[in-house]
């Protein structure tokens, strides 16, 4: 399996090497020296299909339409690649943008790399590829790596090798789908940084790392703030434990009493000149109706 999977890094590096000396070495060839010399051939747009391996759904329109102004002033400076599915049908590997922006700038046809590649290479390329575009944020980095692993066969260990990355890097990204899914919305919005969620992760309790993330929102915790609470993170009740024991004998009773008729956990904060708040706890919907009730009838 593992000399398999190696030849397959290699068959992928070989489908996308060279690009650039290829083109620049057909400047001076018409098409048919192009195509003989390089691999490089004009194909028509309406004969090549879409990736179905192509995991990503959504594209920028105004970065598109950037793209397609560019190919109608320079025309398409970098081949899309392609793989043939029999005579005049063609699939592309890699190279979407290009041949959603060269259809929008009204070309009729591309130039191309035609390969030989089978399902596998196809997803394999299509997902790394995927994982190279610079506006990817580390969710989708992340799922896109789990992919990779699970429909491609590799080891963390290959996919490092693939990607250039570390094996410590893959594992970093690979730990972030195991945060709550709050957390995770946060990563994907950029709300969170990679360095925060990092700080997170090294707490496997779920219940402190949603704690830490609604402090990190509040307060706007730096990532080295975040790095020293997450080493001494104490939880909410024992924090709140250690608050109630600066509060004097009269008032724990008095708290301690309303906890009991309201079966609920109620805190009482003094403040200064005879002030202060109630704090009564709930945990769903339904707790807070019957406290509701309770309270309006006395």
């Amino acid at each position: 399996m593992s000399a398999k999977k190696e030849a397959l890094g290699k068959g992928i590096r070989a489908l996308l090497s060279g690009i650039e000396d290829d083109v620049g070495a057909a400047e001076n060839l018409n098409s048919k020296d192009i195509a003989a010399k390089t691999g490089i051939s004009r194909i028509p747009l309406d004969l090549i299909e879409i990736n179905p391996f192509q995991p990503r759904a959504e594209f920028n329109e105004e970065k598109l339409n950037e793209l397609k102004d560019s190919i109608e002033t320079h025309g398409v400076i970098q081949p899309i690649t392609l793989r043939a599915l029999g005579k005049n049908k063609y699939q592309l590997i890699s190279g979407e943008r290009r041949l959603r922006a060269s259809k929008l700038a009204g070309l009729k046809d591309i130039p191309a790399y035609v390969r030989e590649a089978d399902d596998q290479e196809m997803l394999e390329i299509a997902l790394i590829e995927n994982i190279q575009r610079e506006d990817l944020n580390a969710i989708e980095i992340s799922i896109n790596y789990q992919r990779l692993l699970e429909e491609c066969e590799l080891t963390q260990d290959a996919l490092g090798k693939r990607l250039g990355k570390n094996r410590s890097t893959v594992t970093n990204y690979l730990r972030l789908l195991k945060l709550p899914p709050e957390i995770q919305s946060g990563i994907r919005d950029r709300k969170l940084s990679m360095g925060h969620a990092r700080a997170l992760i090294a707490l496997d309790d779920s219940i402190a790392q949603i704690d830490i993330f609604n402090q990190i929102m509040k307060r706007g915790l730096s990532v080295r703030q975040v790095e020293n609470l997450s080493k001494n993170y104490k939880p909410k009740a024992k924090r709140n434990a250690e608050k109630n024991k600066d509060l004097p004998l009269a008032y724990r009773k008095i708290q301690d009493e309303l906890s009991s008729v309201l079966s609920a956990k109620v805190l009482l904060k003094p403040k200064k000149g005879n002030k202060g708040e109630i704090v009564i706890n709930y945990s769903s919907d339904e707790e807070l109706d019957r406290l509701l009730d309770q309270l309006s009838n006395g």
